[in-house]
């Protein structure tokens, strides 16, 4: 029985910390490389700001600087927002936020739920305007008595907080075999102090830093020049200026991910692992799954935040309007399904053979069919895979191989999706070395779709 939850807890700023790490299995498409998710979003809060609303909480106290009944005022995105407000309802302290007008009003209803004050600014403003949601933040603690701005993106209170707790318990829950690190930088909190600890136990421990599109810090990173940033839809991930937080000295690497591929992956890991997660999980955990794929090596061990819970997103990434209307869901090719829908070549929509199938009767069916990818079906499960160019020529070349069973001869499975998820998925697996994939509704496979397939729709105006 794990020591964690044996006794009864003071508060709930006693239950911040220790989330689990999963592996991802579904999403990592037979990548060899071991992809983890740093849970946490089960943090009581739900997200990984839970670990520095304290702490920077309890730096004011210490310093004398938040007395009983003072206020906080921070600038947030929401999360840091919520994990401040937790902490002032268990310590008796009111908040005021002020948030952009682009995050989800399911942040500002929650941080109301809480007692705390919300002032939205607008988002399309330069980071001096005074109605810049960090200026606006400064303005009120100032203007407020017995107030403190919490200053997330300059309090070193936040990497330290991660640097104390994530950090060493990503390294014992691995058992130190970790190799890379990947998380996003909305202050720098969370990769800056993770890093130290991380590279402190290993210094050949990678940190790749992940930026939505549109952020000033990947190209900060790269060049060393500050650019105009870009207007990106991914919340708490990015910034469009240098947080004071972040520590770029310790990151090996920065990657960018568009608003729609972060978007595309937070729905697959809710709907293929169950994993409820926003937008910027789903940045870091593409990035991952990218560098794990470049990886190919079974003894790497790559670990990527899972920031915060989904629910805070229901009226945006999660809803179908929302992302066709600001142009991540196509109307056409919404889902795999659709894409075997286009199909025009007559017949069933899936031949397959079975293991002790031979190649005779194998070639057979690509004829009698005229497929040129054939799938090796057992009990329900592609086992294995048939092209009919690599068949002939094979054939060709020893005769005898005829009488042979497809299971001597056949090439590794082909990638399974299911038939709800985006079109997109499906076609980012047809490379030169994969032709096809199979499609599965119901938990039954009931189609495939080759590159032929996407190229004779998109010739015919299918996108």
């Amino acid at each position: 029985m794990s020591d964690r939850h044996r006794h009864p807890y003071e508060n709930v700023l006693d239950l911040v910390g220790w989330t689990p790490l999963v592996r991802l299995q579904r999403v990592t498409d037979g990548v060899r490389t071991t992809v983890l998710g740093k849970c946490e979003f089960m943090n009581p809060g739900g997200s990984v700001k839970d670990r520095i609303g304290p702490a920077m909480i309890e730096q004011a106290e210490r310093e004398g600087r938040l007395r009983p009944g003072g206020t906080i005022v921070e600038a947030t995105s929401g999360n840091t927002g919520l994990a401040l407000a937790m902490a002032a309802v268990a310590k008796g302290y009111h908040c005021i936020f002020t948030m952009p007008d682009k995050m989800s009003q399911e942040k500002v209803k929650l941080l109301r739920a809480f007692g705390a004050d919300v002032v939205t600014t607008p988002t399309a403003v330069p980071p001096e305007h005074p109605e810049h949601y960090l200026q606006r933040a400064r303005q009120i603690a100032k203007d407020t008595p017995g107030a403190v701005l919490a200053d997330q993106f300059y309090n070193l209170a936040n990497p330290e907080a991660h640097y104390r707790t994530t950090g060493p318990e990503i390294w014992e829950q691995t058992e130190g075999s970790v190799t890379h690190f990947l998380a996003g930088a909305g202050t720098g909190g969370t990769i800056t102090g993770v890093a130290r600890y991380l590279k402190e136990q290993n210094p050949e421990v990678r940190i790749v830093g992940v930026d939505p599109r549109g952020s000033v810090i990947a190209p900060f990173f790269h060049t060393g020049e500050m650019t105009e940033g870009d207007p990106y839809q991914v919340e708490g991930c990015g910034n469009d200026k240098i947080p004071g937080t972040l520590d770029l000295e310790l990151v090996d690497d920065y990657v960018t991910v568009s608003d729609r591929d972060a978007f595309a992956m937070a729905r697959r890991l809710t709907r293929e692992e169950g994993l409820f997660v926003g937008g910027s999980t789903g940045l870091i955990v593409h990035a991952a799954l990218d560098l794990a794929r470049e990886l190919d090596d079974p003894n790497a061990c790559v670990v990527a935040v899972l920031c915060d819970w989904g629910e805070h997103y229901l009226s945006k990434l999660f809803d179908d309007e929302w992302m066709r209307s600001n142009g991540f869901l196509a109307d056409e090719w919404r889902m795999v399904q659709d894409l075997l829908g286009q199909k025009e070549r007559p017949g069933p929509d899936l031949v397959s053979v079975e293991p002790q199938t031979t190649v005779r009767m194998a070639l057979s069916a690509i004829t009698t069919h005229d497929v040129s990818q054939l799938p090796v079906v057992l009990d329900g499960e592609c086992i294995g895979s048939l092209a009919e160019g690599d068949l002939m020529g094979r054939v060709i070349q020893d005769p005898e191989l005829l009488d042979t069973p497809v299971e001597d001869v056949m090439d590794p499975p082909f990638p399974v999706v299911d038939g709800y998820l985006s079109a997109e998925h499906a076609t980012r697996l047809l490379t030169r070395k994969n032709a096809a994939v199979l499609v599965r509704t119901d938990g039954a496979i009931e189609g495939i779709v080759t590159r032929y397939d996407v190229v004779q729709s998109l010739t015919k105006g299918g996108t």
